[in-house]
């Protein structure tokens, strides 16, 4: 009775969500096919070349606001990982006439073909695979059709697969069975992901159920999607069981030895009568002073009629609350999917704790208050930073984040690597190190670089560069970091009486030094040898086994001392020589040199030497290979070396080679290159204010028009990789040019980026920084915790990635998508300069 009663109440919500046959799907002019609450998108955006599958591309759903399915696509696997192939589309077609998309997909590696049409029928999509060929034999068995779903949507929902119940599982726990290697499809370079140590097989998840008609999240109408197949069964997997980001992937095979159309599913994502998007109030979870501007921006979905008013109450010190202001709402306008309106505010200045009401909606509390920026750097210098030194024993109270790293060292990568993280080792190793010799002396100092585990030797160089600037222009005191270079080991939490500034500095320092005294240059990274090393996650010390590669030993015997392995785990330096690249590294050893004056002079002069030696050979280098000089590359590197050696040596041959440089670059791009010519007010000759005036105008019209472009008024990215790096970028502009500036520009226009970093942005209002203070930071990052679904404090996520073509979006329940989640050491030293910036200014 139980089955039969669930049962009848799905015939019920089918029935009432298909009465109004006026909601049908429609290829709109974004070329997606929408109706309200539903938008399924078809290729519009691409799976790439670097990454392969980054859960991002293909056929996608947006289910009543949030993507939940992706990946629509011929695969070559029940469960795709990220380094498995995927298909490029050289072709997509629209055609309004009969509301159809078709994309071809193609395997070069296979010569194989295969075209998706995808067509609205009603409240439904069907989706049909073409073969003009038979699939080739390799891929019988193997090729077939994928659709993948967020399993933060759907885990402890139900799900009904011909009439059978279940649910979908919380935790990845299923059936496997392994195979030989031999019966693996090449995937990524002959290399199979989940033969971990040797094993010789693969592991291979059976599906969860299998059956023609699947109905998903019938107890959920926000997330109920029924899938029909008409050709072929349908099959559920659980991504989770080869890789924590995979998702549920639905899947049907392809038949051998046909042509024509071979696979057809109806697809129809539920749609609630009526629905309209909740309004996201956007405002500053940190807070704020007083005496700021304070605008709340609300993203409405378009269909939603805008308030005329909104309140601010205040929280009483009984627990009561009080209305203490009611003002108008502004209208802003349309950008990309939403509708925007803006409520001001800033009249309430009284101290205390307050929340806005619009309608029935009530956000959580802020604060307004004298302190509420003072520790929104704190969990960044005092956590993250610490936590993220490589080649250190790291501790914090019971917790150990890990162990020491790499103690066995680099080996010197082959030449014509070509690497999964997009290195590239040229077809000579630029050194004097013959393929895969041990390089003495570089597990030494540096920052992981992100949520993986390597050192980016460009990211590192700004990141000295970011904490020098911290350091000389305010010199943070704050002491509570213990930091032994002897030992390896850091405490945190734990003051040892030095700045952890001028300790931070030194320990990059120590590794970019390392690098070019023993290998002669700046190597382009230093990373993992092997793929399923680089996606490990846990403690770093355990990547690998701590002893050198000796090929004389099986695999993974250790050598009766003890001091070799046949483990071949070993990290590699990848070792071309690129002339940006150590003119940039010029620029941050000369600072460098200056901050380590006094507390450790022997790196410092060291640091100095360096900076001369790789400017003068990247200059001959770059005359060499007839490079130009231009914005991005060896251009703005010249401009900034030379003026931090100017300032380092006060030699005049540097300061006219920067001023030489320096205008012709702010003509190229003003917003790129202004910081750093504010950087050199204080050292040029008293009319060079005078003349970048013009430049500081030009970027005020740049603000004023940010205000037109979008309702936040901050640069928004629309890439692959969110925008967060560009606005604190901005906000630490404006702190600089207002102070040399300040009748130009305004400083009001610098919290515009605490705003939007703090939670006033697209999608949700949580911050972005996993900062102090705030009231509702995001609790889910890409980091190297990720797979527990937490986060380092201090954290600062990329931000609101942009999908094509028209949706913001920033999972808080799903960490694996890097480019909106992943904190990486260059961005959150960004942060600490544009934090100290800020906190500098305002108290000014």
């Amino acid at each position: 009775m139980k089955r039969f009663s669930f049962l009848f109440v799905v015939v019920l919500i089918l029935s009432a969500c298909n009465t109004d046959s006026s909601q049908e799907l429609k290829l709109n002019e974004l070329e997606y096919f929408e109706r309200q609450g539903v938008n399924v998108l078809v290729y519009s955006n691409l799976f790439t070349g670097g990454f392969n599958d980054e859960k991002t591309a293909g056929i996608e759903i947006i289910h009543h606001g949030v993507r939940t399915s992706q990946g629509g696509a011929v695969r070559l696997s029940n469960t795709p990982e990220q380094w498995d192939l995927v298909p490029d589309i050289p072709v997509r077609t629209v055609n309004y006439e009969d509301k159809s998309i078709e994309a071809k997909l193609r395997y070069e590696q296979y010569d194989f073909d295969s075209r998706v049409v995808v067509k609205a029928k009603g409240q439904s999509v069907e989706i049909s695979v073409y073969l003009d060929e038979p699939i080739p034999v390799e891929l019988e068995g193997a090729a077939g059709f994928n659709l993948e779903f967020l399993p933060s949507q759907y885990w402890g929902k139900t799900f009904i697969m011909d009439g059978r119940i279940d649910r979908f599982p919380r935790y990845a726990v299923g059936n496997t069975i392994t195979r030989p290697n031999s019966e693996k499809i090449e995937q990524y370079k002959g290399y199979v992901t989940a033969d971990d140590r040797g094993t010789g097989t693969f592991i291979d998840p059976l599906p969860l159920e299998t059956g023609r008609n699947f109905l998903m999240a019938p107890d959920d109408p926000e997330r109920m999607v029924k899938i029909t197949s008409h050709d072929t069964d349908l099959m559920l997997f659980d991504g989770r069981i080869l890789a924590q980001n995979g998702w549920y992937v639905v899947r049907s095979l392809l038949p051998a030895g046909k042509t024509g159309k071979v696979l057809t599913w109806t697809i129809e994502p539920n749609a609630i009568e009526d629905w309209i998007r909740e309004p996201n109030i956007g405002f500053s979870q940190v807070g704020y002073l007083p005496s700021q501007p304070k605008v709340s921006v609300i993203e409405l979905d378009k269909k939603d009629k805008p308030l005329s008013r909104a309140s601010i109450f205040r929280v009483n010190k009984d627990g009561s609350s009080s209305r203490v202001y009611t003002g108008n709402i502004e209208e802003w306008g349309d950008y990309f999917k939403y509708h925007y309106v803006k409520f001001d505010f800033t009249s309430v200045d009284e101290p205390g704790i307050y929340y806005i009401q619009y309608g029935d909606l009530i956000t959580n509390n802020f604060i307004i208050g004298e302190n509420v920026y003072d520790q929104i750097t704190d969990a960044t210098s005092d956590i993250w930073i610490p936590i993220h030194m490589n080649h250190v024993y790291v501790k914090e109270a019971y917790r150990v984040w890990h162990g020491e790293p790499f103690k066995e060292g680099y080996l010197q990568a082959p030449p014509d690597t070509d690497h999964f993280d997009l290195h590239w080792q040229g077809p000579t190793t630029d050194t004097e190190y013959e393929a895969l010799e041990l390089i003495p002396g570089l597990n030494i100092g540096g920052f992981f670089d992100a949520g993986d585990f390597d050192i980016e030797t460009r990211s590192n160089i700004s990141v000295v560069q970011n904490f020098v600037q911290t350091w000389e222009y305010f010199k943070p005191q704050r002491d509570q970091t213990f930091v032994d270079q002897d030992q390896r080991y850091v405490l945190l939490h734990r003051p040892d009486g030095v700045p952890d500034i001028l300790q931070f500095i030194e320990h990059g320092t120590m590794q970019l030094v390392a690098q070019a005294e023993i290998i002669g240059h700046m190597a382009q990274a230093l990373s993992n040898s092997v793929l399923y090393n680089y996606h490990h996650l846990g403690d770093a010390a355990s990547i690998t086994d701590g002893l050198p590669y000796n090929p004389e030993l099986g695999p993974y015997e250790i050598a009766p001392d003890g001091k070799s392995s046949g483990v071949k785990d070993d990290m590699w330096a990848f070792t071309s020589r690129n002339p940006d690249l150590d003119l940039r590294a010029a620029a941050m050893f000369a600072s460098a040199s200056r901050a380590l004056r006094g507390y450790n002079d022997d790196l410092a002069e060291r640091a100095l030497y360096q900076s001369k030696r790789l400017l003068e050979e990247a200059s001959e280098l770059r005359t060499d290979q007839q490079q130009e000089a231009n914005i991005w590359g060896s251009g703005f590197a010249d401009v900034s070396t030379n003026l931090q050696l100017y300032i380092s040596t006060g030699e005049q041959q540097y300061a006219d080679r920067f001023q030489e440089l320096l205008w012709p670059a702010l003509e190229r791009n003003v917003g790129f290159v202004l910081l750093t010519a504010l950087h050199g007010i204080p050292h040029m000759h008293e009319s060079f204010k005078d003349e970048l005036r013009p430049y500081v105008e030009q970027y005020r019209d740049y603000i004023e028009e940010l205000e037109k472009d979008n309702p936040y008024g901050v640069p928004i990215g629309l890439g692959n990789w969110a925008g967060s790096g560009a606005i604190v970028n901005f906000g630490t502009t404006i702190c600089f040019a207002n102070k040399h500036y300040p009748e130009i520009i305004d400083a009001n226009h610098a919290f515009k980026t605490t705003n939007w970093l703090y939670g006033c942005h697209p999608y949700h209002n949580y911050s972005l920084v996993a900062t102090v203070g705030a009231a509702r930071p995001k609790e889910v990052f890409y980091g190297n915790n990720r797979a527990d679904f937490s986060f380092i404090p201090g954290n600062v996520a990329p931000g609101i990635l942009f999908r094509q073509p028209d949706h913001f979006e920033n999972y808080d329940d799903w960490p694996f998508l890097w480019g909106q989640n992943e904190g990486t050491i260059g961005g959150n030293t960004s942060y600490l300069f544009f934090g100290s910036a800020f906190k500098n200014m305002i108290d000014r």
